[in-house]
């Protein structure tokens, strides 16, 4: 098999494929963001005291996680029309994709949820605050530092997912890959470039992602200088921070 290194090129910048680079874009942004605001609703269903909605939450969780998201695609897509609910290739690509990561990122809220330490939540009560209160100001933005990088890999994992889309026919980088590959004849430069476009987008949002847990890694509020045991002198706001 040859390499052509003026079809990769031509194939790396084209308009065709680059209209797959943003399908893939957005379609992650939007069900990656439909997912993580179920997910947020489900965990805190599976957290409650009725027995009914917690059963209702458990249940969601164990089928989306314990079925292949392919499986749910070609359901959603061709089993769902026989039952009267058609939907086209959009719509069906983005429901697997955030049903799906909604059960994910329901036990990724719910751990970092149970991880802040419960002494925490019983000062707040004692302050007399609200469950609202608690969450808001006390419960939820220590959890977000242990949420955010698991959410940043998710992420990183939704723009790879989205290929499976292709087998509904999505016009995504991975489709888009295929039929140029079908086309021109040059499997090879076809994939090929698919997978820097691949590799350029997880590294983008991987440099995104140090930035989020830099932010939410810095303390709440402010920080007095520490001291040096032996000098007593000031250790400045970094050593303090430690």
């Amino acid at each position: 098999m040859s390499w052509s290194w003026d079809h990769f090129m031509r194939f790396l910048f084209s308009e065709y494929m680059l209209n797959g680079v943003w399908t893939t874009i957005w379609l992650a942004t939007l069900a990656m963001l439909i997912g993580c605001t179920l997910g947020v609703i489900i965990a805190f269903m599976k957290m409650s005291r009725n027995i009914a909605v917690r059963t209702f939450a458990n249940t969601y969780i164990w089928l989306w996680r314990g079925t292949p998201l392919l499986v749910q695609m070609v359901i959603i897509y061709t089993v769902l029309p026989k039952v009267g609910l058609k939907l086209g290739v959009i719509e069906s690509a983005i429901i697997a994709l955030s049903l799906h990561e909604a059960a994910y990122f329901a036990e990724i809220v719910r751990s970092g949820i149970l991880s802040v330490n419960k002494g925490q939540d019983d000062a707040s009560r004692a302050l007399g605050m609200t469950w609202a209160q608690r969450m808001r100001y006390v419960i939820v933005p220590q959890a977000t530092r242990i949420v955010i990088p698991p959410l940043g890999n998710q992420f990183n994992l939704m723009i790879k997912t989205t290929s499976l889309a292709s087998v509904i026919s999505m016009e995504e980088l991975f489709r888009r890959t295929q039929q140029l590959a079908q086309i021109e004849f040059k499997v090879l430069e076809a994939y090929m470039c698919a997978a820097c476009w691949y590799l350029l987008m997880t590294t983008i949002w991987g440099q995104i992602q140090k930035m989020l847990e830099a932010h939410y890694d810095r303390p709440f509020g402010p920080v007095a200088d520490a001291a040096d045991p032996k000098s007593g002198k000031p250790l400045g706001d970094a050593a303090a921070q430690v």
